[in-house]
Protein backbone atom coordinates (compact mmCIF):
# COMPACT_ATOMS: atom_id res chain seq x y z
CA UNK A 1 0.00 0.00 0.00
CA UNK A 2 1.39 3.39 -0.93
CA UNK A 3 1.93 6.05 1.74
CA UNK A 4 -0.46 8.96 2.17
CA UNK A 5 1.32 12.19 1.40
CA UNK A 6 0.61 15.30 3.46
CA UNK A 7 1.41 18.99 3.36
CA UNK A 8 4.67 18.16 5.12
CA UNK A 9 7.23 16.99 2.53
CA UNK A 10 8.27 13.34 2.68
CA UNK A 11 12.03 12.81 2.56
CA UNK A 12 13.33 9.24 2.60
CA UNK A 13 15.87 8.60 5.32
CA UNK A 14 18.55 7.81 2.73
CA UNK A 15 18.00 11.04 0.78
CA UNK A 16 20.12 14.14 1.29
CA UNK A 17 18.44 17.53 0.97
CA UNK A 18 20.54 20.67 1.45
CA UNK A 19 19.73 24.39 1.11
CA UNK A 20 16.48 23.56 -0.66
CA UNK A 21 12.78 24.43 -0.39
CA UNK A 22 10.13 21.73 -0.69
CA UNK A 23 6.46 22.46 -1.29
CA UNK A 24 3.34 20.72 -0.02
CA UNK A 25 2.69 17.06 -0.84
CA UNK A 26 6.21 16.63 -2.20
CA UNK A 27 8.23 13.41 -2.08
CA UNK A 28 11.98 12.82 -2.22
CA UNK A 29 12.71 9.09 -2.60
CA UNK A 30 15.62 6.83 -1.73
CA UNK A 31 19.19 7.96 -2.31
CA UNK A 32 18.27 11.29 -3.89
CA UNK A 33 20.64 14.22 -3.54
CA UNK A 34 18.84 17.57 -3.71
CA UNK A 35 20.93 20.73 -3.36
CA UNK A 36 20.00 24.39 -3.82
CA UNK A 37 16.72 23.34 -5.38
CA UNK A 38 13.12 24.52 -5.14
CA UNK A 39 10.58 21.70 -5.49
CA UNK A 40 7.03 22.89 -6.15
CA UNK A 41 3.85 21.52 -4.57
CA UNK A 42 2.91 17.91 -5.43
CA UNK A 43 6.18 17.25 -7.27
CA UNK A 44 8.20 14.11 -6.61
CA UNK A 45 11.65 12.73 -7.31
CA UNK A 46 12.06 8.97 -7.51
CA UNK A 47 15.13 6.97 -6.46
CA UNK A 48 18.63 8.18 -7.12
CA UNK A 49 17.87 11.62 -8.55
CA UNK A 50 20.47 14.37 -8.34
CA UNK A 51 19.56 18.05 -8.59
CA UNK A 52 21.66 21.17 -8.09
CA UNK A 53 20.63 24.77 -8.52
CA UNK A 54 17.23 23.98 -10.04
CA UNK A 55 13.67 25.34 -9.85
CA UNK A 56 11.07 22.60 -10.22
CA UNK A 57 7.45 23.58 -10.73
CA UNK A 58 4.31 22.01 -9.33
CA UNK A 59 3.15 18.49 -10.23
CA UNK A 60 6.50 17.55 -11.77
CA UNK A 61 6.91 13.80 -12.23
CA UNK A 62 10.61 13.02 -12.04
CA UNK A 63 11.53 9.38 -12.59
CA UNK A 64 14.47 7.51 -11.06
CA UNK A 65 18.08 8.55 -11.70
CA UNK A 66 17.25 11.87 -13.34
CA UNK A 67 20.02 14.48 -13.20
CA UNK A 68 19.17 18.19 -13.19
CA UNK A 69 21.98 20.64 -13.84
CA UNK A 70 24.77 18.23 -14.69
CA UNK A 71 27.63 20.71 -14.60
CA UNK A 72 30.50 20.89 -17.03
CA UNK A 73 34.21 20.92 -16.32
CA UNK A 74 36.28 23.81 -17.71
CA UNK A 75 37.27 22.64 -21.19
CA UNK A 76 39.30 25.77 -21.90
CA UNK A 77 41.69 25.41 -18.95
CA UNK A 78 44.99 23.55 -18.99
CA UNK A 79 43.31 20.87 -16.85
CA UNK A 80 39.76 19.59 -16.51
CA UNK A 81 40.29 18.67 -12.85
CA UNK A 82 38.41 20.49 -10.11
CA UNK A 83 41.49 21.17 -8.01
CA UNK A 84 41.61 24.53 -9.81
CA UNK A 85 38.21 25.73 -8.56
CA UNK A 86 37.99 23.61 -5.39
CA UNK A 87 41.55 24.47 -4.42
CA UNK A 88 41.02 24.56 -0.65
CA UNK A 89 40.26 20.83 -0.76
CA UNK A 90 43.88 20.33 -1.78
CA UNK A 91 45.94 23.27 -0.50
CA UNK A 92 45.96 24.93 2.93
CA UNK A 93 46.71 28.36 1.49
CA UNK A 94 44.20 28.34 -1.39
CA UNK A 95 40.45 29.06 -1.57
CA UNK A 96 37.44 27.97 -3.58
CA UNK A 97 37.09 29.96 -6.79
CA UNK A 98 33.90 31.84 -5.98
CA UNK A 99 33.49 33.39 -9.44
CA UNK A 100 33.56 29.93 -11.03
CA UNK A 101 30.72 28.68 -8.82
CA UNK A 102 28.77 31.92 -9.31
CA UNK A 103 28.94 31.37 -13.07
CA UNK A 104 27.61 27.84 -12.59
CA UNK A 105 24.76 29.05 -10.37
CA UNK A 106 23.79 31.60 -13.02
CA UNK A 107 22.89 28.67 -15.29
CA UNK A 108 19.97 27.40 -13.21
CA UNK A 109 17.75 24.63 -14.59
CA UNK A 110 14.02 25.33 -14.65
CA UNK A 111 11.40 22.60 -14.86
CA UNK A 112 7.81 23.68 -15.50
CA UNK A 113 4.50 22.57 -14.01
CA UNK A 114 2.90 19.22 -14.90
CA UNK A 115 6.08 17.86 -16.46
CA UNK A 116 7.43 14.32 -16.79
CA UNK A 117 11.13 13.53 -16.91
CA UNK A 118 11.75 9.90 -17.86
CA UNK A 119 14.13 7.44 -16.20
CA UNK A 120 17.78 8.41 -16.40
CA UNK A 121 17.26 11.63 -18.31
CA UNK A 122 19.65 14.55 -17.89
CA UNK A 123 18.97 18.28 -18.14
CA UNK A 124 22.08 20.38 -18.74
CA UNK A 125 22.83 23.79 -17.19
CA UNK A 126 20.69 26.76 -18.15
CA UNK A 127 17.94 24.69 -19.79
CA UNK A 128 14.23 25.29 -19.23
CA UNK A 129 11.68 22.49 -19.68
CA UNK A 130 8.31 24.15 -20.26
CA UNK A 131 4.97 23.46 -18.60
CA UNK A 132 3.34 20.21 -19.63
CA UNK A 133 6.43 18.88 -21.43
CA UNK A 134 7.66 15.27 -21.34
CA UNK A 135 11.27 14.09 -21.62
CA UNK A 136 11.98 10.53 -22.77
CA UNK A 137 14.01 8.04 -20.76
CA UNK A 138 17.75 8.47 -21.16
CA UNK A 139 17.42 11.76 -23.01
CA UNK A 140 20.06 14.47 -22.65
CA UNK A 141 18.34 17.84 -22.82
CA UNK A 142 20.72 20.49 -24.12
CA UNK A 143 18.20 23.13 -25.28
CA UNK A 144 14.98 24.60 -23.94
CA UNK A 145 11.88 22.46 -24.37
CA UNK A 146 8.69 24.26 -25.42
CA UNK A 147 5.58 23.81 -23.28
CA UNK A 148 3.56 20.65 -23.95
CA UNK A 149 6.25 19.18 -26.19
CA UNK A 150 7.57 15.60 -26.02
CA UNK A 151 11.33 15.25 -26.56
CA UNK A 152 13.66 12.24 -26.61
CA UNK A 153 17.15 11.19 -27.67
CA UNK A 154 20.76 12.28 -27.28
CA UNK A 155 20.72 15.18 -27.69
CA UNK A 156 16.98 15.48 -27.06
CA UNK A 157 14.86 16.52 -30.04
CA UNK A 158 11.12 17.17 -30.36
CA UNK A 159 9.05 14.06 -31.13
CA UNK A 160 5.59 15.60 -31.14
CA UNK A 161 3.30 17.96 -29.25
CA UNK A 162 1.22 16.63 -26.38
CA UNK A 163 -1.64 18.90 -27.42
CA UNK A 164 -1.98 21.34 -30.27
CA UNK A 165 -0.70 24.86 -29.58
CA UNK A 166 -4.16 26.27 -28.95
CA UNK A 167 -5.00 23.62 -26.34
CA UNK A 168 -1.58 23.99 -24.73
CA UNK A 169 -2.00 27.76 -24.40
CA UNK A 170 -5.42 27.29 -22.85
CA UNK A 171 -3.99 24.89 -20.26
CA UNK A 172 -1.27 27.35 -19.37
CA UNK A 173 -3.91 30.06 -18.97
CA UNK A 174 -6.09 27.74 -16.85
CA UNK A 175 -3.08 26.99 -14.58
CA UNK A 176 -4.93 24.20 -12.78
CA UNK A 177 -1.70 23.48 -10.86
CA UNK A 178 -2.48 26.53 -8.74
CA UNK A 179 -5.86 25.19 -7.61
CA UNK A 180 -6.51 24.53 -3.96
CA UNK A 181 -6.25 20.94 -2.72
CA UNK A 182 -10.03 20.61 -2.28
CA UNK A 183 -10.68 21.81 -5.82
CA UNK A 184 -8.25 19.23 -7.19
CA UNK A 185 -10.18 16.55 -5.30
CA UNK A 186 -13.51 17.74 -6.65
CA UNK A 187 -12.14 17.61 -10.21
CA UNK A 188 -10.45 14.22 -9.79
CA UNK A 189 -12.98 12.31 -11.88
CA UNK A 190 -12.68 14.91 -14.64
CA UNK A 191 -8.88 14.59 -14.64
CA UNK A 192 -9.36 10.83 -14.94
CA UNK A 193 -12.10 10.58 -17.52
CA UNK A 194 -12.47 13.74 -19.62
CA UNK A 195 -10.49 14.45 -22.76
CA UNK A 196 -8.13 17.41 -22.72
CA UNK A 197 -10.63 19.49 -24.68
CA UNK A 198 -13.64 18.48 -22.56
CA UNK A 199 -11.77 19.27 -19.38
CA UNK A 200 -11.06 22.79 -20.63
CA UNK A 201 -14.67 23.30 -21.65
CA UNK A 202 -15.94 22.22 -18.23
CA UNK A 203 -13.42 24.13 -16.16
CA UNK A 204 -13.33 27.36 -18.09
CA UNK A 205 -10.00 27.11 -19.84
Amino acid sequence: MSRKLTEKPFIHETARVENSTLGRFTEISENCRVTETVVGDYSYLMEGCMTWCADIGKFANIAAYVRLNATHHPLDRPTLHHFTYRASDYFDDAEYEDDFFAARRAKKVRIGHDTWLGHGSTVLPGVTVGDGAAVGSGAVVTKDVAPYTIVAGVPARPIRDRFNRGIAERYQALAWWDWEHDRLRSALDDFRHLSAEAFLEKHGG
